[in-house]
């Protein structure tokens, strides 16, 4: 007999004669399915014949469980620590975060905690440590700080141990710290490499994931290579994790320089410096700093050099889908996932979208990386300006995607300048660009001026005490122009506390008196085509899509999907760290005030979003 036709897309019916005499139909089972689960930014792909789901976190958040599906409650996870800080003057690479990875972890009905590590701050001593990565009952330990020198006065600062060991600085030598602490099997890291101090004084590699530090080369002449990291391709993109950083040079002083800084472990970690300040370590690779120089690069005169920060770590959580849960993308590059009729494509980090063929109405939003807060009874970090645009027509191409990182928070008691944001930008053949202009950091006490950027710092004492300017204007290209977002960061016109700063939404806090800091501005709401909810931050998980990250930032909630939000500016006499801006929101870091030794709030990094009818 012929099929009985039906409009259920799931089930094809048969016909078959009853004992009762009459037609019966029996429904074909419906096709598998896996886990349904929200959190962090979603990436759906296909390997080998086979459907993942994965969850990318660049920052703290939960995975919740909301059903079980046809494959089972286990997971495979990749748990990368933030790493460590580059030692300042002549000093070690930072270790690289602890990298863990595993299969058949299973997961509990609800919200399954993760928290995403910071890299350690920025330093012109011993590197600060990166701090822990944690899934569940999974944890990856931070990389340890490379070694500083002491400098004046001579003296060693120790190297730090955690998932990688940081490097060896050019004073009391052999100095690196081991990795792999606490001990896991497999080991999630390895042991920094040593500096040397003649005939050339150098500083050792930090450790990475796969590769001890290098020790520095002939004696002094090159300092130690970072250790080399460990490429996943959880996310949906194959990514190397968790290099350590470079070790550095002396510095010229009154003589040639003939030291060559280590170069940075692939994975993310950041090259030393013979001349000036290590590089940081690449944002949610949990890389290690580079080492920072001695001496300033003029010859003579001498001042130390601070080491680059430690990347921030990452989480990813994978698990088995059936096909019909996901679509069929048009091009490559970011983690994809489909919503509302369209696929879309986020960058947390940087890479390429690849598009064969011309693709019509595509909707994109660019981010910058957010400003630092100030130290000293500062201002807030300006968020990273943000760019939007629709009805774009992509031709086929290969457009190169750059993400920007946040500030680096400075740790000084005293003043001290903030790391600098970096821009965001998608390129192509041209050359054309568009570009969603950095953060500006907040100002500091006295002599510490704001900075202007997408938006701008929150002010502070110094004079003059406006905020920061906003210089973010729509960027165009032959392809159309993207309308920009930013303002200016708040004023303070008293003494003693620090103004909020400038948000994609609205212009930074002034103080409102009795040493209370100035509130960091709100963000932008992003369009409705990304508010996807199987992304949706909740109370227990701001990613991917939040405001600024600093104390006192008003604003929606962050299920409303909001980016590129204001930190808070500094209270007198606090005594409480900024907070950092969130990772792939490009919101600022909070200023922190004098009483405490903690670090100034770091900014967030960028994040772009391409999306298409699917």
């Amino acid at each position: 007999m012929a099929p009985i036709k039906t409009n259920n897309p799931y089930a094809s019916y048969f016909d078959f004669f009853s004992k009762t005499g009459k037609d019966a139909v029996t429904p074909e089972p419906p096709p598998a399915s896996g886990l349904t689960a929200t959190g962090g930014v979603i990436s759906d792909y296909e390997d080998s014949g086979t459907y993942y789901r994965a969850h990318v976190f660049t920052s703290s958040g939960a995975l919740n469980v909301t059903a079980t599906g046809d494959f089972g409650t286990t997971v495979e996870y990749l748990v990368v620590a933030g790493g460590g800080a580059g030692g300042g003057r002549a000093g070690g690479g930072g270790g690289a975060g602890g990298y863990r990875t595993g299969t058949g972890f299973a997961v509990s009905p609800g919200p399954n905690s993760i928290n995403v590590g910071a890299g350690g701050a920025q330093t012109s001593g011993a590197g600060n440590d990166g701090t822990n990565s944690v899934f569940s009952s999974i944890t990856s330990e931070g990389g340890g700080g490379g070694a500083g020198s002491g400098w004046p006065g001579g003296g060693n600062l120790a190297a730090g141990t955690g998932g990688s060991g940081g490097g060896g600085s050019y004073t009391g030598a052999p100095n690196f710290a081991a990795g792999n602490t606490p001990p896991v099997s497999p080991p999630q890291g390895n042991p920094g490499g040593s500096g040397v101090n003649a005939p050339v004084a150098s500083g050792g590699g930090g450790g990475g994931a796969s590769a001890p530090g290098g020790t520095a080369t002939p004696p002094g002449a090159v300092a130690g290579s970072g250790g080399a990291g460990t490429t996943s391709s959880i996310s949906g993109t194959s990514t190397a994790y968790a290099g350590g950083g470079g070790g550095a040079g002396y510095g010229p002083g009154s003589a040639p320089n003939t030291e060559t800084a280590g170069t940075g472990g692939v994975g993310g970690g950041g090259p030393g410096n013979s001349t000036g300040a290590g590089v940081s370590g690449t944002t949610n690779t949990g890389g290690g700093g580079g080492g920072g120089s001695t001496l300033y690069p003029a010859g003579g005169g001498g001042g130390p050099q601070p080491g680059g920060s430690g990347g921030s770590g990452i989480v990813v959580v994978r698990y088995q889908i059936g096909s019909q849960q996901t679509g069929t993308a048009k091009a490559t590059g970011g983690a994809i996932s489909y919503y509302g009729s369209k696929t879309i494509h986020a960058f947390t980090s940087s890479g390429t979208f690849v598009n064969p063929g011309s693709i019509s109405n595509a909707e994109i939003v660019m981010v910058a990386g957010g400003g630092a807060g100030g130290n000293n009874i500062a201002g807030g970090g300006g968020a990273g300006g943000v760019l939007e645009g629709s009805s774009i027509t992509l031709p086929a191409n290969t457009y190169t995607i750059v993400v920007g990182g946040g500030g680096g928070g400075a740790t000084s008691l005293g003043d001290a300048t903030p790391g600098d944001a970096s821009n965001t930008t998608i390129s192509y053949p041209g050359p054309y660009t568009w570009t969603a202009n950095r953060g500006g950091h907040g100002a500091g006490y006295s002599t510490i001026a704001v900075q202007p950027g997408g938006s701008g710092g929150g002010g502070a004492t110094v004079t003059p005490n406006a905020g920061g300017t906003s210089t973010q204007s729509p960027s165009p290209t032959p392809l159309g122009t993207l309308t920009g977002y930013g303002n200016a960061g708040g004023a303070a016109p008293g003494s003693y506390q620090g103004a909020g700063g400038g948000g994609a939404g609205a212009v930074g806090g002034t103080p409102p008196g009795g040493g209370v800091g100035g509130a960091g501005a709100v963000g932008r709401q992003l369009p409705a085509t990304f508010r996807n909810p199987l992304s949706a931050p909740s109370s227990t998980d701001p990613q991917p899509y939040q405001r600024g990250g600093g104390l006192g930032t008003p604003g929606p909630n962050a299920a409303g999907f909001y980016i590129a939000g204001g930190g808070g500016g500094a209270a007198y006499d606090g005594n409480t760290p900024g907070n950092r801006g969130l990772g792939g929101s490009g919101g600022g870091g909070a200023g922190y005030s004098p009483s405490t030794k903690s670090t100034a709030g770091s900014g967030g990094s960028g994040l772009v979003l391409i999306a298409y009818p699917t």
